[in-house]
């Protein structure tokens, strides 16, 4: 499958890469691609953050840290744009909506904080340890950080203007959590025409093993395309300027 090519990047030659993935490989201009690193936060992924403390279980999130490390470094090569999202809100959580909002009540950060108030004002809120992105992930010069207040990194966010004012069509998924922000992400780009490819092994799910998998199922039979860290490597590896 090939992805129509828009203008040739000023001054050089447009680089191409055929992605092995599911359903079929996938063909893109490595100038019209994004990869977009998903709530790598220390909420998330780290001991003592939201998800741990409220009873998920982050036992994967390790693995999907290294494999992340090894996605960021060759697309920095390839001289990819690179966006990371950092899930989370205000530090009186105004952004999150009342009781009014349906986040409100599904938020299992926002209800973690009701039922244990010693924690209030110390899960996903803007400027704490939580909502930071780990360690072993820290954006470089020239990546990009974008907040986020839901599950969709395209909602009430920058991320649908900043992608197009750089010409990208493409957008390469990793991070957590596979069957919520990542799935959420990957759909809301394809109903704006945006081509979605999830790493399988670069994304986690703090649950059931069967709820990666169906993610997995959705996003390669209806919404985009699945591929793997190491073919993501290969391909890309071959175009670092």
């Amino acid at each position: 499958m090939t992805v129509a090519a828009g203008a040739a990047a000023e001054g050089g030659e447009r680089r191409f890469v055929t992605l092995p993935a599911r359903p079929e490989p996938i063909r893109v201009a490595v100038d019209e691609t994004a990869l977009i690193v998903v709530d790598m936060q220390n909420a998330y992924a780290s001991p003592g953050g939201y998800l741990d403390l409220a009873g998920f279980d982050i036992g994967g999130a390790a693995a999907v840290i290294d494999q992340t490390a090894k996605v960021l470094t060759v697309a920095r090569g390839a001289g990819m744009t690179i966006v990371y999202f950092q899930n989370g809100w205000d530090e009186e959580y105004r952004e999150a909506g009342g009781p009014g909002s349906p986040n409100w009540h599904k938020s299992n950060a926002l209800k973690t904080m009701r039922d244990r108030p010693e924690l209030q004002g110390k899960l996903l809120a803007r400027g704490g340890w939580d909502y930071d992105l780990v360690e072993a992930l820290k954006p470089q010069p020239g990546d990009l950080v974008l907040p986020k207040p839901r599950y969709s990194g395209f909602f009430n966010s920058q991320l649908d203007s900043t992608l197009r004012a750089r010409g990208i069509r493409n957008i390469v998924l990793v991070g957590i959590a596979t069957n919520v922000c990542v799935e959420s992400t990957l759909r809301d780009g394809f109903f704006l025409e945006y081509f979605g490819i999830m790493l399988e092994d670069a994304t986690h799910q703090a649950g059931p093993a069967f709820l990666q998998q169906a993610s997995v199922y959705n996003v390669e039979k209806f919404f985009g395309w699945v591929s793997t860290v190491a073919d993501f490597c290969g391909a890309f590896g071959q175009v670092a300027e």
